[in-house]
Protein backbone atom coordinates (compact mmCIF):
# COMPACT_ATOMS: atom_id res chain seq x y z
CA UNK A 1 0.00 0.00 0.00
CA UNK A 2 1.43 3.31 -0.96
CA UNK A 3 0.73 6.18 1.21
CA UNK A 4 0.88 9.96 -0.01
CA UNK A 5 2.36 11.75 2.66
CA UNK A 6 -0.45 14.77 2.23
CA UNK A 7 -3.33 12.20 2.50
CA UNK A 8 -2.27 9.68 4.72
CA UNK A 9 -5.11 10.72 7.70
CA UNK A 10 -7.67 9.95 4.51
CA UNK A 11 -6.01 6.37 3.35
CA UNK A 12 -5.65 5.01 7.17
CA UNK A 13 -8.52 3.45 8.98
CA UNK A 14 -10.19 5.81 11.16
CA UNK A 15 -9.34 3.91 14.15
CA UNK A 16 -5.68 2.83 13.92
CA UNK A 17 -5.43 6.47 12.96
CA UNK A 18 -6.42 7.84 16.25
CA UNK A 19 -3.79 4.80 18.03
CA UNK A 20 -0.95 6.06 15.97
CA UNK A 21 -1.74 9.50 17.10
CA UNK A 22 -2.01 8.43 20.80
CA UNK A 23 1.56 6.30 20.72
CA UNK A 24 2.97 9.33 19.06
CA UNK A 25 1.24 11.87 21.41
CA UNK A 26 2.77 9.69 24.52
CA UNK A 27 6.07 9.33 23.43
CA UNK A 28 6.31 5.71 22.12
CA UNK A 29 8.94 6.29 19.59
CA UNK A 30 11.56 6.00 21.59
CA UNK A 31 14.65 6.01 19.09
CA UNK A 32 14.26 7.67 15.47
CA UNK A 33 17.03 7.48 12.30
CA UNK A 34 17.37 8.63 8.85
CA UNK A 35 19.27 5.25 7.54
CA UNK A 36 20.14 6.44 4.09
CA UNK A 37 18.35 9.15 2.16
CA UNK A 38 14.54 8.70 1.52
CA UNK A 39 14.79 5.43 4.76
CA UNK A 40 13.78 5.73 8.10
CA UNK A 41 14.28 3.16 11.10
CA UNK A 42 12.18 3.70 14.73
CA UNK A 43 11.77 1.98 17.65
CA UNK A 44 8.08 2.15 19.13
CA UNK A 45 7.35 1.11 22.66
CA UNK A 46 4.23 -0.14 23.82
CA UNK A 47 3.87 -3.17 25.46
CA UNK A 48 6.99 -4.81 23.67
CA UNK A 49 9.32 -2.31 21.24
CA UNK A 50 8.70 -2.54 17.61
CA UNK A 51 10.84 -1.55 14.72
CA UNK A 52 9.85 0.07 11.88
CA UNK A 53 11.10 0.92 9.03
CA UNK A 54 9.81 3.29 5.95
CA UNK A 55 11.13 3.74 2.42
CA UNK A 56 9.94 7.44 1.21
CA UNK A 57 10.10 8.20 -2.45
CA UNK A 58 8.39 11.52 -4.09
CA UNK A 59 6.64 12.25 -1.30
CA UNK A 60 4.93 8.74 -1.00
CA UNK A 61 5.78 5.93 1.29
CA UNK A 62 6.82 3.65 -1.00
CA UNK A 63 7.56 0.66 1.55
CA UNK A 64 6.51 0.40 5.19
CA UNK A 65 7.26 -1.82 7.49
CA UNK A 66 6.73 -3.03 11.82
CA UNK A 67 8.21 -5.89 13.25
CA UNK A 68 4.64 -6.42 15.29
CA UNK A 69 1.66 -9.52 14.95
CA UNK A 70 -0.60 -7.14 13.30
CA UNK A 71 -2.07 -8.83 10.37
CA UNK A 72 -5.69 -7.29 10.14
CA UNK A 73 -5.09 -4.57 8.02
CA UNK A 74 -2.35 -3.12 5.55
CA UNK A 75 -0.83 -0.73 8.22
CA UNK A 76 -0.03 -0.68 12.18
CA UNK A 77 -0.26 1.62 14.51
CA UNK A 78 3.43 2.11 15.16
CA UNK A 79 3.86 2.44 11.56
CA UNK A 80 1.05 5.47 11.61
CA UNK A 81 2.59 6.49 14.57
CA UNK A 82 5.99 7.15 13.02
CA UNK A 83 4.41 9.16 10.09
CA UNK A 84 2.89 11.61 12.93
CA UNK A 85 6.43 11.85 14.28
CA UNK A 86 7.91 12.26 10.41
CA UNK A 87 4.87 15.09 9.98
CA UNK A 88 4.90 16.63 13.69
CA UNK A 89 6.01 20.28 11.88
CA UNK A 90 3.49 20.14 9.07
CA UNK A 91 0.87 18.57 10.87
CA UNK A 92 1.64 21.26 13.77
CA UNK A 93 1.22 18.42 16.17
CA UNK A 94 4.22 19.91 18.68
CA UNK A 95 2.55 20.59 21.77
CA UNK A 96 4.84 23.41 22.79
CA UNK A 97 4.84 26.50 21.16
CA UNK A 98 8.68 27.11 22.91
CA UNK A 99 11.16 27.24 20.05
CA UNK A 100 13.37 24.79 21.16
CA UNK A 101 17.34 24.97 20.42
CA UNK A 102 18.56 22.77 17.29
CA UNK A 103 20.04 19.56 18.19
CA UNK A 104 23.30 18.58 16.60
CA UNK A 105 22.60 15.37 14.28
CA UNK A 106 23.59 12.53 15.32
CA UNK A 107 24.68 9.38 13.35
CA UNK A 108 22.48 6.97 11.95
CA UNK A 109 22.29 3.71 13.84
CA UNK A 110 24.12 1.75 10.24
CA UNK A 111 26.55 4.82 10.12
CA UNK A 112 27.76 3.74 13.72
CA UNK A 113 28.09 0.64 12.71
CA UNK A 114 30.10 0.79 9.29
CA UNK A 115 32.33 3.19 11.73
CA UNK A 116 32.82 0.14 14.43
CA UNK A 117 33.10 -2.43 12.23
CA UNK A 118 36.49 -0.08 10.66
CA UNK A 119 37.68 0.50 14.18
CA UNK A 120 37.18 -3.07 15.27
CA UNK A 121 40.21 -5.27 14.39
CA UNK A 122 39.73 -8.78 12.69
CA UNK A 123 40.74 -10.57 15.70
CA UNK A 124 38.76 -8.54 17.99
CA UNK A 125 35.44 -9.44 15.77
CA UNK A 126 36.35 -13.00 15.29
CA UNK A 127 36.13 -12.70 19.09
CA UNK A 128 32.85 -11.17 19.64
CA UNK A 129 31.28 -13.95 16.69
CA UNK A 130 32.68 -16.92 18.73
CA UNK A 131 31.87 -15.34 22.26
CA UNK A 132 28.25 -14.52 21.47
CA UNK A 133 27.98 -17.82 19.58
CA UNK A 134 28.52 -19.46 22.87
CA UNK A 135 26.16 -17.81 24.82
CA UNK A 136 23.23 -16.81 22.42
CA UNK A 137 21.86 -20.03 20.77
CA UNK A 138 19.02 -17.04 18.72
CA UNK A 139 22.57 -15.48 17.80
CA UNK A 140 24.90 -18.56 16.54
CA UNK A 141 21.65 -19.87 14.88
CA UNK A 142 21.44 -16.34 12.68
CA UNK A 143 24.80 -16.50 12.47
CA UNK A 144 25.20 -20.02 10.70
CA UNK A 145 22.08 -19.33 8.77
CA UNK A 146 23.75 -16.59 7.12
CA UNK A 147 27.39 -17.84 6.69
CA UNK A 148 27.26 -21.41 6.31
CA UNK A 149 27.14 -21.51 2.68
CA UNK A 150 30.40 -20.80 2.46
CA UNK A 151 31.19 -23.88 4.40
CA UNK A 152 33.12 -26.55 2.52
CA UNK A 153 31.41 -29.70 4.12
CA UNK A 154 27.66 -29.26 2.91
CA UNK A 155 24.88 -32.13 2.90
CA UNK A 156 20.99 -31.87 3.40
CA UNK A 157 22.16 -33.12 7.37
CA UNK A 158 24.32 -30.49 7.53
CA UNK A 159 21.46 -27.54 6.61
CA UNK A 160 18.64 -30.06 8.50
CA UNK A 161 20.92 -29.96 11.50
CA UNK A 162 21.07 -26.01 12.10
CA UNK A 163 17.78 -25.41 10.89
CA UNK A 164 16.44 -27.97 13.57
CA UNK A 165 18.31 -25.66 16.38
CA UNK A 166 16.51 -22.74 15.11
CA UNK A 167 13.46 -24.50 15.85
CA UNK A 168 14.37 -26.02 18.62
CA UNK A 169 15.40 -22.92 20.37
CA UNK A 170 12.29 -21.13 19.50
CA UNK A 171 10.50 -23.95 21.11
CA UNK A 172 12.42 -23.53 23.90
CA UNK A 173 11.65 -25.57 27.94
CA UNK A 174 7.95 -25.82 26.58
CA UNK A 175 8.74 -27.69 23.56
CA UNK A 176 6.03 -25.31 21.37
CA UNK A 177 6.74 -22.70 19.09
CA UNK A 178 4.10 -19.77 19.70
CA UNK A 179 2.89 -16.94 16.96
CA UNK A 180 5.48 -14.30 18.51
CA UNK A 181 8.52 -17.05 18.36
CA UNK A 182 7.64 -17.91 14.71
CA UNK A 183 9.07 -14.68 13.73
CA UNK A 184 12.32 -15.50 15.15
CA UNK A 185 11.97 -18.51 13.03
CA UNK A 186 11.30 -16.94 9.71
CA UNK A 187 14.08 -13.87 10.48
CA UNK A 188 16.61 -17.18 10.99
CA UNK A 189 15.58 -19.50 8.40
CA UNK A 190 14.46 -17.03 5.44
CA UNK A 191 18.66 -16.80 4.62
CA UNK A 192 18.59 -20.55 4.04
CA UNK A 193 16.28 -19.58 1.06
CA UNK A 194 17.72 -16.89 0.09
CA UNK A 195 20.87 -18.81 -0.27
CA UNK A 196 19.39 -21.16 -1.91
CA UNK A 197 17.99 -18.96 -4.83
CA UNK A 198 21.12 -17.29 -4.81
CA UNK A 199 22.90 -21.32 -5.74
CA UNK A 200 20.12 -21.76 -8.05
CA UNK A 201 20.99 -19.27 -10.06
CA UNK A 202 24.84 -19.92 -10.10
CA UNK A 203 24.24 -23.25 -11.00
CA UNK A 204 24.97 -25.31 -7.97
CA UNK A 205 22.52 -27.65 -7.96
CA UNK A 206 23.33 -29.55 -5.63
CA UNK A 207 23.06 -27.29 -2.80
CA UNK A 208 19.56 -25.95 -3.78
CA UNK A 209 18.56 -30.15 -3.41
CA UNK A 210 19.81 -29.86 0.12
CA UNK A 211 18.75 -27.04 1.22
CA UNK A 212 14.97 -27.47 0.20
CA UNK A 213 14.94 -31.15 1.24
CA UNK A 214 16.04 -30.11 4.76
CA UNK A 215 13.55 -27.50 4.90
CA UNK A 216 11.00 -29.44 3.57
CA UNK A 217 11.52 -32.27 6.37
CA UNK A 218 12.16 -30.01 9.26
CA UNK A 219 9.08 -27.97 8.72
CA UNK A 220 6.93 -30.51 8.12
CA UNK A 221 7.62 -31.94 11.69
CA UNK A 222 7.50 -28.65 12.55
CA UNK A 223 3.65 -28.14 12.37
CA UNK A 224 3.92 -30.91 15.27
CA UNK A 225 4.79 -28.12 17.84
CA UNK A 226 4.56 -24.68 15.86
CA UNK A 227 1.81 -22.33 16.16
CA UNK A 228 1.05 -21.76 12.20
CA UNK A 229 -2.20 -19.83 12.45
CA UNK A 230 0.04 -16.86 10.28
CA UNK A 231 1.20 -19.42 7.67
CA UNK A 232 5.01 -19.36 8.13
CA UNK A 233 5.63 -22.96 8.32
CA UNK A 234 3.48 -23.27 5.16
CA UNK A 235 5.55 -20.53 3.11
CA UNK A 236 8.55 -22.51 4.09
CA UNK A 237 7.56 -25.70 2.68
CA UNK A 238 5.66 -23.90 -0.24
CA UNK A 239 9.45 -22.30 -1.13
CA UNK A 240 11.00 -25.82 -0.78
CA UNK A 241 9.10 -27.37 -3.42
CA UNK A 242 9.26 -24.78 -5.94
CA UNK A 243 12.99 -24.36 -5.50
CA UNK A 244 12.87 -28.42 -6.08
CA UNK A 245 10.27 -27.72 -8.83
CA UNK A 246 12.86 -25.08 -10.51
CA UNK A 247 15.50 -27.70 -9.97
CA UNK A 248 14.23 -30.02 -12.44
CA UNK A 249 13.82 -27.35 -14.94
CA UNK A 250 17.54 -27.20 -15.42
CA UNK A 251 20.04 -28.89 -17.09
CA UNK A 252 21.27 -31.26 -14.15
CA UNK A 253 24.22 -33.60 -13.64
CA UNK A 254 23.08 -37.03 -14.72
CA UNK A 255 24.16 -38.14 -11.11
CA UNK A 256 21.92 -35.48 -9.55
CA UNK A 257 19.10 -36.07 -11.28
CA UNK A 258 19.02 -39.64 -10.26
CA UNK A 259 19.28 -38.73 -7.00
CA UNK A 260 16.88 -36.05 -6.77
CA UNK A 261 14.66 -38.95 -8.31
CA UNK A 262 15.78 -41.32 -5.47
CA UNK A 263 14.90 -38.75 -2.56
CA UNK A 264 11.17 -38.37 -4.23
CA UNK A 265 10.48 -42.13 -4.58
CA UNK A 266 11.82 -42.84 -0.94
CA UNK A 267 9.79 -39.90 0.35
CA UNK A 268 6.67 -41.64 -1.00
CA UNK A 269 7.07 -44.89 -0.19
CA UNK A 270 8.65 -44.24 3.13
CA UNK A 271 5.38 -42.10 3.81
CA UNK A 272 7.69 -38.81 4.92
CA UNK A 273 5.18 -36.12 4.14
CA UNK A 274 1.85 -38.83 4.18
CA UNK A 275 -1.03 -36.43 4.98
CA UNK A 276 0.20 -33.24 3.03
CA UNK A 277 -0.23 -32.40 -0.35
CA UNK A 278 3.78 -32.60 -0.96
CA UNK A 279 3.56 -36.27 -0.23
CA UNK A 280 2.02 -37.01 -3.91
CA UNK A 281 4.26 -33.54 -4.47
CA UNK A 282 7.16 -35.86 -4.77
CA UNK A 283 5.80 -37.69 -7.52
CA UNK A 284 4.92 -34.80 -9.51
CA UNK A 285 8.69 -33.81 -8.84
CA UNK A 286 10.23 -37.11 -9.72
CA UNK A 287 8.08 -37.35 -12.95
CA UNK A 288 9.35 -34.03 -14.37
CA UNK A 289 12.90 -35.78 -13.93
CA UNK A 290 12.21 -39.19 -16.17
CA UNK A 291 12.60 -40.12 -19.40
CA UNK A 292 12.49 -43.83 -19.42
CA UNK A 293 10.18 -46.00 -19.54
CA UNK A 294 11.84 -48.09 -16.37
CA UNK A 295 11.58 -45.10 -14.25
CA UNK A 296 7.70 -44.16 -15.38
CA UNK A 297 6.91 -47.57 -14.30
CA UNK A 298 8.07 -47.02 -10.52
CA UNK A 299 6.29 -43.80 -10.49
CA UNK A 300 3.60 -45.88 -11.84
CA UNK A 301 3.29 -48.20 -8.96
CA UNK A 302 3.41 -45.70 -6.44
CA UNK A 303 0.98 -44.06 -8.02
CA UNK A 304 -1.37 -47.53 -7.52
CA UNK A 305 -0.96 -47.22 -3.89
CA UNK A 306 -2.36 -44.09 -3.54
CA UNK A 307 -6.36 -44.18 -1.75
CA UNK A 308 -8.65 -41.61 -1.05
CA UNK A 309 -11.21 -39.43 -3.23
CA UNK A 310 -9.19 -36.27 -3.33
CA UNK A 311 -5.62 -37.91 -3.68
CA UNK A 312 -6.51 -41.02 -5.51
CA UNK A 313 -7.96 -38.58 -8.37
CA UNK A 314 -5.05 -36.75 -8.25
CA UNK A 315 -2.82 -39.67 -8.49
CA UNK A 316 -4.98 -40.95 -11.58
CA UNK A 317 -4.96 -37.66 -13.28
CA UNK A 318 -1.11 -37.81 -12.74
CA UNK A 319 -1.11 -41.42 -14.18
CA UNK A 320 -2.72 -40.38 -17.29
CA UNK A 321 -0.08 -37.87 -17.84
CA UNK A 322 2.44 -40.94 -17.59
CA UNK A 323 0.76 -43.26 -19.81
CA UNK A 324 0.05 -40.47 -22.40
CA UNK A 325 4.09 -40.32 -22.20
CA UNK A 326 5.46 -43.44 -22.40
CA UNK A 327 2.49 -46.49 -23.65
CA UNK A 328 0.89 -47.03 -26.39
CA UNK A 329 -2.74 -44.99 -27.42
CA UNK A 330 -4.59 -48.45 -26.70
CA UNK A 331 -3.23 -48.66 -23.34
CA UNK A 332 -4.25 -44.98 -23.08
CA UNK A 333 -7.71 -44.99 -24.08
CA UNK A 334 -8.76 -47.97 -22.12
CA UNK A 335 -7.59 -46.04 -19.09
CA UNK A 336 -9.48 -43.29 -19.56
CA UNK A 337 -12.60 -45.06 -20.00
CA UNK A 338 -12.04 -46.62 -16.79
CA UNK A 339 -11.63 -43.58 -14.91
CA UNK A 340 -13.64 -40.92 -17.35
CA UNK A 341 -15.90 -39.98 -13.50
CA UNK A 342 -12.64 -38.63 -12.91
CA UNK A 343 -13.57 -34.25 -12.90
CA UNK A 344 -10.19 -33.90 -14.07
CA UNK A 345 -10.11 -36.81 -17.10
CA UNK A 346 -13.55 -35.76 -18.04
CA UNK A 347 -12.80 -31.80 -18.43
CA UNK A 348 -9.44 -32.88 -20.54
CA UNK A 349 -11.66 -34.98 -23.01
CA UNK A 350 -14.50 -32.65 -23.18
CA UNK A 351 -12.03 -29.97 -23.75
CA UNK A 352 -10.16 -31.92 -26.14
CA UNK A 353 -13.25 -33.49 -28.15
CA UNK A 354 -14.87 -29.35 -28.12
CA UNK A 355 -11.28 -28.23 -29.84
CA UNK A 356 -11.75 -30.96 -32.19
CA UNK A 357 -15.55 -29.61 -32.94
CA UNK A 358 -16.56 -33.42 -31.42
CA UNK A 359 -19.67 -32.00 -30.09
CA UNK A 360 -21.43 -35.20 -29.91
CA UNK A 361 -18.74 -36.65 -28.08
CA UNK A 362 -18.69 -33.16 -25.95
CA UNK A 363 -22.97 -33.91 -25.13
CA UNK A 364 -22.23 -37.45 -24.24
CA UNK A 365 -19.49 -36.57 -21.73
CA UNK A 366 -21.32 -33.91 -20.41
CA UNK A 367 -24.29 -35.14 -20.16
CA UNK A 368 -22.64 -38.83 -18.40
CA UNK A 369 -21.12 -36.66 -15.92
CA UNK A 370 -24.35 -34.57 -15.11
CA UNK A 371 -26.08 -38.02 -14.00
CA UNK A 372 -22.66 -39.43 -12.56
CA UNK A 373 -22.01 -36.18 -10.03
CA UNK A 374 -25.90 -34.55 -9.56
CA UNK A 375 -26.48 -36.44 -6.45
CA UNK A 376 -22.67 -35.74 -4.55
CA UNK A 377 -21.00 -32.67 -6.38
CA UNK A 378 -23.60 -30.24 -7.46
CA UNK A 379 -20.76 -28.05 -8.78
CA UNK A 380 -19.56 -30.07 -11.23
CA UNK A 381 -23.09 -30.34 -12.78
CA UNK A 382 -22.99 -26.74 -13.29
CA UNK A 383 -19.38 -26.98 -15.39
CA UNK A 384 -20.31 -29.91 -17.33
CA UNK A 385 -24.44 -27.70 -18.35
CA UNK A 386 -21.87 -24.72 -19.17
CA UNK A 387 -20.42 -27.60 -21.55
CA UNK A 388 -23.49 -28.21 -22.94
CA UNK A 389 -24.20 -24.45 -24.10
CA UNK A 390 -21.09 -23.93 -25.40
CA UNK A 391 -22.14 -26.96 -27.61
CA UNK A 392 -26.05 -25.05 -28.55
CA UNK A 393 -23.84 -21.70 -28.90
CA UNK A 394 -21.40 -23.28 -31.08
CA UNK A 395 -24.36 -25.11 -33.18
CA UNK A 396 -26.79 -21.89 -32.82
CA UNK A 397 -29.62 -23.56 -31.25
CA UNK A 398 -31.48 -21.07 -29.81
CA UNK A 399 -34.27 -23.67 -27.41
CA UNK A 400 -31.21 -25.45 -25.75
CA UNK A 401 -29.14 -21.93 -25.16
CA UNK A 402 -32.66 -20.42 -23.60
CA UNK A 403 -32.62 -23.96 -21.33
CA UNK A 404 -29.02 -24.30 -20.38
CA UNK A 405 -28.09 -20.73 -19.56
CA UNK A 406 -31.71 -20.67 -17.30
CA UNK A 407 -30.65 -23.69 -15.69
CA UNK A 408 -26.81 -21.93 -15.07
CA UNK A 409 -28.49 -18.46 -14.47
CA UNK A 410 -30.45 -19.77 -11.15
CA UNK A 411 -28.10 -22.14 -9.98
CA UNK A 412 -24.69 -20.91 -11.09
CA UNK A 413 -22.47 -18.74 -8.26
CA UNK A 414 -19.39 -18.85 -9.81
CA UNK A 415 -20.49 -17.92 -13.57
CA UNK A 416 -18.21 -18.73 -16.20
CA UNK A 417 -20.23 -16.69 -18.53
CA UNK A 418 -22.77 -13.73 -18.40
CA UNK A 419 -25.93 -16.15 -18.55
CA UNK A 420 -28.45 -13.05 -17.95
CA UNK A 421 -26.92 -11.61 -21.17
CA UNK A 422 -26.94 -14.61 -22.93
CA UNK A 423 -30.61 -14.86 -21.98
CA UNK A 424 -31.48 -11.71 -22.95
CA UNK A 425 -29.93 -12.02 -26.53
CA UNK A 426 -32.03 -14.92 -27.13
CA UNK A 427 -35.28 -14.58 -25.62
CA UNK A 428 -37.50 -12.39 -28.20
CA UNK A 429 -38.19 -9.23 -26.53
CA UNK A 430 -42.05 -9.57 -26.62
CA UNK A 431 -41.40 -12.63 -24.12
CA UNK A 432 -38.66 -10.83 -21.78
CA UNK A 433 -40.65 -9.67 -19.17
CA UNK A 434 -42.88 -12.32 -18.73
CA UNK A 435 -39.75 -15.01 -19.06
CA UNK A 436 -37.66 -12.88 -15.77
CA UNK A 437 -41.41 -13.00 -14.18
CA UNK A 438 -41.96 -16.74 -14.38
CA UNK A 439 -38.13 -16.88 -12.90
CA UNK A 440 -38.70 -14.80 -10.13
CA UNK A 441 -41.88 -16.83 -9.18
CA UNK A 442 -39.92 -19.89 -8.93
CA UNK A 443 -37.25 -18.91 -6.78
CA UNK A 444 -38.62 -16.94 -4.54
CA UNK A 445 -38.70 -18.62 -1.27
CA UNK A 446 -42.09 -19.88 0.80
CA UNK A 447 -40.92 -17.31 2.87
CA UNK A 448 -41.14 -13.53 2.32
CA UNK A 449 -38.86 -12.95 4.41
CA UNK A 450 -35.80 -14.75 2.91
CA UNK A 451 -33.27 -12.19 1.38
CA UNK A 452 -32.83 -13.86 -2.79
CA UNK A 453 -30.37 -12.21 -4.20
CA UNK A 454 -30.81 -13.54 -7.99
CA UNK A 455 -34.15 -11.75 -7.49
CA UNK A 456 -32.35 -8.54 -5.92
CA UNK A 457 -30.27 -8.71 -8.97
CA UNK A 458 -32.89 -9.03 -11.77
CA UNK A 459 -34.91 -5.82 -10.04
CA UNK A 460 -31.64 -4.08 -10.47
CA UNK A 461 -30.53 -5.11 -13.55
CA UNK A 462 -34.09 -4.35 -15.12
CA UNK A 463 -34.24 -0.67 -12.92
CA UNK A 464 -37.23 -1.73 -10.96
CA UNK A 465 -36.61 0.19 -8.23
CA UNK A 466 -40.07 0.31 -6.94
CA UNK A 467 -39.57 -3.63 -6.82
CA UNK A 468 -36.10 -2.69 -5.01
CA UNK A 469 -37.29 -0.83 -2.13
CA UNK A 470 -40.20 -3.11 -1.65
CA UNK A 471 -37.70 -6.25 -1.08
CA UNK A 472 -35.80 -4.17 1.37
CA UNK A 473 -38.67 -3.15 3.22
CA UNK A 474 -39.20 -6.70 3.24
CA UNK A 475 -35.45 -8.02 4.58
CA UNK A 476 -34.59 -4.59 6.87
CA UNK A 477 -30.85 -4.62 8.31
CA UNK A 478 -28.65 -1.23 8.04
CA UNK A 479 -26.17 -3.69 6.38
CA UNK A 480 -29.05 -3.85 3.48
CA UNK A 481 -29.95 -0.91 3.26
CA UNK A 482 -26.56 0.19 2.75
CA UNK A 483 -25.88 -2.44 0.44
CA UNK A 484 -29.03 -0.81 -1.98
CA UNK A 485 -28.37 2.75 -1.32
CA UNK A 486 -26.52 3.21 -4.48
CA UNK A 487 -29.41 1.88 -6.23
CA UNK A 488 -32.33 3.71 -4.61
CA UNK A 489 -31.03 6.65 -3.22
CA UNK A 490 -32.03 8.77 -6.32
CA UNK A 491 -35.98 7.98 -5.85
CA UNK A 492 -36.10 7.13 -1.80
CA UNK A 493 -33.50 9.03 0.14
CA UNK A 494 -36.36 10.21 2.73
CA UNK A 495 -37.43 6.59 3.16
CA UNK A 496 -34.20 5.16 3.60
CA UNK A 497 -32.88 8.14 5.99
CA UNK A 498 -36.47 6.71 7.86
CA UNK A 499 -35.26 3.36 8.11
CA UNK A 500 -31.72 3.62 9.36
CA UNK A 501 -33.35 6.01 11.84
CA UNK A 502 -35.44 3.35 13.13
CA UNK A 503 -32.74 0.58 12.48
CA UNK A 504 -29.93 2.80 14.63
CA UNK A 505 -32.06 3.63 17.50
CA UNK A 506 -32.52 -0.05 17.94
CA UNK A 507 -29.21 -1.04 17.56
CA UNK A 508 -27.91 1.30 19.79
CA UNK A 509 -30.32 0.61 22.65
CA UNK A 510 -29.57 -3.65 22.17
CA UNK A 511 -25.63 -3.57 21.56
CA UNK A 512 -22.87 -2.05 24.28
CA UNK A 513 -19.41 -1.03 23.59
CA UNK A 514 -17.03 1.14 20.83
CA UNK A 515 -16.82 -1.20 18.29
CA UNK A 516 -20.99 -1.24 18.24
CA UNK A 517 -21.02 2.44 18.92
CA UNK A 518 -18.64 2.93 15.73
CA UNK A 519 -20.79 0.98 13.29
CA UNK A 520 -23.71 3.10 14.74
CA UNK A 521 -22.29 6.32 13.55
CA UNK A 522 -20.56 4.61 10.79
CA UNK A 523 -24.41 4.71 9.34
CA UNK A 524 -25.20 7.81 10.67
CA UNK A 525 -22.57 9.43 8.66
CA UNK A 526 -24.48 7.54 5.58
CA UNK A 527 -27.65 9.25 6.89
CA UNK A 528 -26.23 12.66 6.61
CA UNK A 529 -24.76 11.33 2.75
CA UNK A 530 -28.43 11.30 1.92
CA UNK A 531 -29.46 14.35 3.47
CA UNK A 532 -30.93 13.13 6.95
CA UNK A 533 -28.73 16.09 8.68
CA UNK A 534 -31.46 16.87 10.54
CA UNK A 535 -32.68 13.65 11.41
CA UNK A 536 -28.92 12.77 12.79
CA UNK A 537 -29.00 15.99 14.89
CA UNK A 538 -32.24 14.82 16.46
CA UNK A 539 -30.69 10.99 17.28
CA UNK A 540 -27.41 12.39 18.40
CA UNK A 541 -29.35 14.75 20.85
CA UNK A 542 -31.36 11.40 21.68
CA UNK A 543 -29.11 9.24 22.43
CA UNK A 544 -27.39 12.04 24.93
CA UNK A 545 -30.27 12.41 26.91
CA UNK A 546 -30.77 8.87 27.12
CA UNK A 547 -27.09 7.10 27.50
CA UNK A 548 -24.94 9.99 29.01
CA UNK A 549 -23.37 7.14 31.12
CA UNK A 550 -22.19 6.03 27.83
CA UNK A 551 -19.01 7.55 28.09
CA UNK A 552 -17.67 5.74 24.79
CA UNK A 553 -20.58 6.57 22.97
CA UNK A 554 -20.43 10.11 23.87
CA UNK A 555 -16.77 10.35 22.29
CA UNK A 556 -17.80 8.83 19.48
CA UNK A 557 -21.34 10.93 18.71
CA UNK A 558 -18.50 13.90 18.61
CA UNK A 559 -17.23 12.16 15.65
CA UNK A 560 -20.40 11.98 13.34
Amino acid sequence: MKIPLNEFEQLIDEKILKRGLSYFKGGAITDFSEISNGEYEATVSSTEEYTVQLEIRNNTIVVHNCDCPYDIGPICKHVVAVIFHLQQDKLELNETKISKPKKKKTKSVPQQVKELLKAISHKELIEFVQENSKKDKKFRNYFLASFGHLSQDQSKEFYQKQIHSILQTAAGKEGWIDWSDMKYVVNTTEPFLENAQKYLVNNNFENVFFISTAVLEEMTEAFQYGDDSNGDIGYFIESAMELLSNLTKEKLPKELIERIFKYCITAFKHKLFEGWDWHLGMLHIACELIEKEGDADIILDCLDTVNGDYEGERAQSLKLDLLRKFKDKKEVETYINKHISNSSIRKQEIEKAFANGNFEKVIKLSEDGIKSDEKDKPGLVKVWYNWLLKVAQSQKETSKIIEYSRFLFIDNFHPEQDYYQILKENVEDKNWHSFLEKIIKEVTPKSRWTYNELTRNIYIKEEWWDRLFIMLKQNLSMENIQQNEQYLSKGYSPELIELYSERITNYVEKYIGRNHYQTACRYLRRMKKLGGNEQVNELIELFRKQYPQRRALMDELTRV
